[in-house]
């Protein structure tokens, strides 16, 4: 990544000026201990040296996760600048490769749209979970993304009496698995707030906003409640109307790092075609 210093930055050091972008200590150590760290037109550049205005500084931060490439694999992008971009990740495709899915991931997508970069995803979506996925470009805007973005997702949800509420209970990890979670009293504290957009015969299109981040939390507050998502096979049931458990992010607001500046940025991932067809009338 490169930095270019403004006037208010002039005659600084470039340390005073890292750190006022959001470079932590850690980060800046790591970059004077890494191979072309920090340069100025090619030359290394100390932390302490001072800077000018307009001063182009590449920022080498090395280390990083690289995954293989995979060009033939395809998710809009909604939005992007020098320090993010933000997917509509489709339903079925990973966030992260594993061993069953080696090359089909969304990390494998970035690879082959952004080769010199790291996959570094603020937000993971569940395979099966479609919607927007946010992805920093450097671990400075990784860092100072964690807890500057708000999500909104939107479930579908059969024989729903309620028009809304709150759900407030504790998630933890289901006893001899590591996939399953559970309400469970010595569980993580969990809120989950939850409010009826459209009703289509016995099915209701739900907007959910959390208040914390577990695993899974909507798909277990959900289930707890009595009335799990349309088509969740590991909370619920399957479906023949759904292949996946129908739920998408569909909005994220957060604080762009970009060139210093904080942008306010809010983008909205379209409903996907086969939640989008059991909420309309000719289903």
């Amino acid at each position: 990544m490169t930095i270019t210093i403004t006037k208010e930055e002039n005659e600084k050091a470039l340390e005073c000026v890292l750190r006022s972008r959001g470079f932590s200590k850690r980060l800046i150590t790591r970059l004077k201990r890494t191979e072309n760290g920090m340069t100025r037109k090619g030359v290394l550049i100390r932390t302490v040296d001072l800077v000018y205005e307009n001063d182009i500084i590449m920022i080498n931060e090395g280390d990083g996760e690289a995954l293989d490439p995979n060009p033939d694999l395809k998710a809009d992008i909604l939005y992007e600048d020098s320090e993010v971009v933000v997917f509509s990740k489709p339903p079925f495709m990973p966030c992260h490769p594993s061993i069953k899915h080696r090359d089909d991931t969304l990390g494998n997508l970035f690879a082959a749209l952004y080769p010199s970069l790291a996959f570094r995803p603020v937000n993971r979506l569940d395979r099966n979970t479609s919607g927007c996925v946010l992805v920093a470009k450097s671990q400075r805007s990784a860092a100072m993304l964690q807890k500057s973005f708000e999500k909104t997702y939107v479930g579908i949800i059969k024989d729903l009496p309620h028009c809304g509420g709150r759900i407030c209970a504790p998630i933890a990890r289901e006893q001899e698995t590591i996939i399953k979670r559970c309400v469970r009293a010595d569980g993580q504290y969990s809120a989950t707030d939850y409010l009826v957009r459209k009703r289509l015969g016995d099915l209701s299109l739900v907007d959910f906003f959390l208040e914390t981040g577990r695993t899974h939390q909507i798909r277990v507050h959900t289930a707890f409640m009595g009335y799990p998502l349309l088509g969740d096979d590991l909370y619920g049931e399957a479906s023949p109307l759904i292949s996946r458990q129908a739920l998408h992010c569909e909005k994220m607001t957060f604080q762009s790092p970009e060139n210093g500046k904080t942008v306010t940025v809010t983008v909205t991932a379209p409903l996907p075609e086969d939640m989008l067809c059991l909420m309309t009338p000719d289903r």
